[in-house]
């Protein structure tokens, strides 16, 4: 029974701590000048929310689709735009679990 428990109290950490817990090392900003040769970007907004406001040069992945679809990001080093810090955190553990450079991210208002 012990055992049971201690699993149920690890596993909601994980869920809790992959969604709530930022990243360590990535600087979020305002959309910086990238240079899109050397770098992608990653929209995981809805595709409601990016046709309202859509972002040159950016790639449109929502989070849902990111594990089918994330072999379409052509360069290792991306910068993520999310509508919250929950798609935040999520979507660059995601992708850095595929082996890519997150090198930074944007909170899109």
């Amino acid at each position: 029974m012990i055992y049971f428990i201690t699993s149920i109290i690890v596993l909601t950490f994980i869920f809790i701590y992959n969604r709530y817990f930022p990243v360590r090392g990535i600087r979020c900003s305002n959309m910086p000048e990238l240079e899109l040769g050397k770098i992608d970007v990653v929209d995981l907004r809805d595709y409601n929310e990016s046709y309202k406001d859509p972002i040159p040069g950016a790639m449109n992945i929502p989070i849902a689709y990111l594990n089918r679809y994330y072999m379409e990001i052509q360069h290792k080093n991306i910068h993520v735009i999310a509508s919250d810090k929950r798609q935040r955190n999520f979507g660059i553990r995601v992708l850095k679990q595929k082996g890519f450079q997150v090198t930074g991210c944007t909170i899109a208002r």
